[in-house]
């Protein structure tokens, strides 16, 4: 698939089209025309409503504005299913939402915003959830959307993708400030990409101007019109590393109490996101469940701001940082050996007891072929070996050198284990150990306990998962990898760098263990640096484009060849389809 960004300059055009013929229709009337900056959005589809969103204001005004909406099936609205009035209002920054109900399953609408002016917004489509005959639904996945570090290329591909829906897993938008010396703002100034506000966003003002900038990037506009989006939050829509009582980017002494960013972070996400939210009382309560006919049961996740505790490991989840070195792992792998039967980690805590007994008894009662699971982190085992973590604070000598005999080890393992030497006897015994800590991997006795759970089901379990800013297909695995209960899909970011930011890009191979001479360049084979890896890619920005039936589910990581630069192609890197009977994994 190769596909040239060309829609941003239509759909700016098309807009301003619409504005002077609303206004030309007008004529002259008294009521000053609002002002739709930032197009239209729908969101969390059921099979008879879904959301719909927009952002409406006079111009150096601050009263109210009074829209219409219209829901049809056609783009004439001709013939209008649904209908009603809605405020944008300072109250909410401007921003309005309903609930359009009374649609019919499986179906594509049309709708629209019209303030009394006669003034229209842009046309955006959506899609009701599927009916229970549906065979085949398609999706396109998301994550790590930094403005700052380049254009949202995958946004543009993805409409044309053919995908009915959007996922975004989080990180929608981020919350630093301009200066060159923050994180992502290297090319800011050459790109015409600097955020703003310029400073870490605190204040509600901050906030609302924020989400501002990135709702009026033109391909972000195009996708919100185009498809109705699933969403969660991460940890950039409040703070980097947050979890439930904290954040390693919030300094209380400088920016207030963090209750109070909390508070604010949230109300502007259920502003600005087109979401329904669950309980309209509690504005942490996002997780929720969608019902994709009887092809799957989608649970979306919060497991980073409703129950989270403190990530103990490390420094915030990281065991590179200079403020824990050396870090030894001790106290990780000592809360993994129960003390009288129970573990030191059982504590420690990604998500409520609240949430995990939602989800499981969602899994459990589900009678879809597929449980699909979206959450923010890398859920699977990412454990390194030992001799090679050790040897890249060695030297780039030294880690090619461990690198190379461990695959060396593992492939002799693999092909002709009584040839095993002692040495490579001692490399394959040797502690793994975990990089990011504030992923699952920081929080191992909860994510067995719900692995356990499910596989207790029965049910064909998919993960999938953002954050990381690279690319995954991997094996969910117990903690002692006894036994495999689901597939993790990660996608990769839309624009933040990962691992080839600092030097580790070329690393996917080894990782994945596709570059060991004794897999023949096959995915899947267990023969990289990290176990459960089947598939890595750690250079390229994009997203994940899913395709469930009932026989299989297909994941296609779709890659741009620049964030750089709005003139860009999109390719799809590599497929993986699961089948739905023995969860096995061909690769294209």
């Amino acid at each position: 698939m190769a596909l040239i960004k060309s829609r941003r300059r239509f759909l700016t055009n098309t807009a301003g089209s619409a504005g002077a013929l609303a206004l030309a229709a007008c004529g002259s009337s008294s009521v000053t025309p609002a002002q739709f900056l930032y197009g239209v959005a729908s969101g969390d589809p059921l099979s008879d409503r879904v959301i719909l969103w927009t952002h409406a204001k006079v111009k150096d005004q601050n009263n109210d504005v009074v829209l219409n909406w219209q829901v049809a099936k056609e783009a004439t609205f001709t013939n209008i299913v649904s209908a009603g009035t809605v405020k944008a209002t300072a109250s909410t920054g401007f921003t309005a939402k309903v609930d359009a109900t009374g649609l019919t399953a499986g179906t594509t609408y049309f709708y629209r915003f019209t303030d009394n002016s006669g003034t229209n917004s842009v046309v955006g489509t959506t899609r009701t959830l599927p009916a229970s005959t549906a065979t085949a639904v398609k999706f396109a996945v998301f994550s790590c959307t930094l403005y700052s570090e380049g254009f949202f290329n995958s946004y543009d591909a993805a409409t044309t993708s053919g995908a009915e829906y959007a996922l975004h897993l989080g990180d929608y938008i981020y919350e630093y400030g301009a200066d060159p010396s923050k994180f992502g703002n290297t090319d800011a100034v050459k790109l015409g990409r600097v955020t703003s506000p310029a400073n870490d966003i605190v204040s509600l003002d901050d906030y609302r101007t924020r989400y501002a900038k990135y709702r009026s990037d033109a391909s972000l506009q195009a996708l919100h019109a185009k498809m109705p989006w699933i969403t969660i939050w991460d940890d950039h829509e409040f703070a980097n590393n947050a979890y439930m009582d904290g954040a390693e980017n919030h300094n209380p002494a400088t920016q207030g109490a963090w209750i109070d960013r909390k508070n604010t972070a949230a109300r502007v996400y259920h502003e600005w996101m087109p979401i329904r939210t669950p309980d309209a009382n509690n504005l942490f309560k996002i997780y929720r469940n969608f019902d994709f006919g009887t092809l799957f049961s989608l649970h979306m996740l919060d497991t980073r701001i409703e129950g989270r505790t403190k990530q103990k490991y490390g420094y915030y989840g990281d065991p590179q940082d200079a403020r824990v070195q050396p870090y030894t792992y001790a106290d990780y792998f000592a809360g993994l050996t129960p003390v009288n039967g129970v573990y030191p980690d059982a504590a420690n805590k990604m998500m409520s007891d609240a949430q995990l007994s939602w989800l499981t008894s969602n899994i459990k009662n589900s009678t879809a072929t597929w449980q699909i699971v979206g959450n923010q982190d890398i859920m699977a085992k990412m454990w390194f070996p030992l001799s090679v973590v050790q040897a890249q604070t060695v030297s780039g000598a030294a880690f090619g050198a461990a690198l190379n005999d461990y695959l060396t080890a593992k492939a002799t393992k693999a092909i002709a284990p009584a040839a095993l030497t002692p040495t490579q006897q001692g490399i394959l015994g040797a502690p793994r150990l975990p990089y990011n800590l504030d992923s699952w991997d920081g929080y191992p006795i909860q994510r067995e306990t719900l692995l356990q759970t499910v596989k207790a089901t029965g049910k064909k379990l998919v993960v999938l998962s953002g954050d990381s800013h690279n690319a995954w297909c991997n094996d969910l695995k117990s903690l002692d990898g006894s036994s495999t209960i689901g597939v993790e899909f990660a996608t990769t970011s839309v624009t933040a760098p990962g691992f080839e930011s600092v030097g580790l890009g070329s690393l996917g191979p080894y990782v994945d263990g596709s570059g060991n001479p004794a897999s023949q360049g096959a995915f899947g084979t267990g023969l990289g640096l990290i176990d459960d890896v089947n598939f890595a890619d750690l250079n390229r920005r994009g997203y994940l484009l899913m395709t469930v039936t009932n026989a299989d589910i297909k994941g296609e990581f779709v890659f741009m060849d620049t964030v750089k630069s709005s003139t860009y192609k999109a390719s799809v890197g590599k497929s993986v389809t699961v089948a739905a009977a023995t969860l096995k994994r061909t690769f294209s």
